[in-house]
């Protein structure tokens, strides 16, 4: 096994920023994972768009679908950040308090 690296960013920071602003990505641009960030904004202002601005039962539907999925996955990072999973930018663990001890 090789050895593990911890992320100097903060885990608490990086929980508290998920769980309240998951959907916005705000969380990855934090932990350094910008294009992560650009796809969660995207999903929900692209969503929120199709929904509010578009005619088409299509593509309103698509446009739930986008922030169903969004909160989806924000609710699986944060998970995966609670049980130390979660890598930053440069692919080191944002480790809980005492997990590499």
């Amino acid at each position: 096994m090789e050895p593990v690296e911890a992320s100097p960013k903060k885990y608490g920071a990086a929980v508290a920023m998920c769980a309240v602003f998951g959907t916005l990505g705000i969380h990855h641009f934090y932990l350094g994972n910008s294009v992560h960030g650009i796809l969660d904004l995207s999903a929900l202002f692209g969503g929120i768009a199709l929904i509010f601005f578009s005619q088409d039962p299509f593509l309103i539907a698509f446009g739930i679908f986008l922030i169903v999925a969004d909160v989806i996955h924000s609710m699986v990072v944060t998970v995966l950040l609670l049980i130390g999973k979660t890598r930053d930018g440069q692919g080191r663990i944002v480790a809980y308090p005492g997990q590499f001890k």
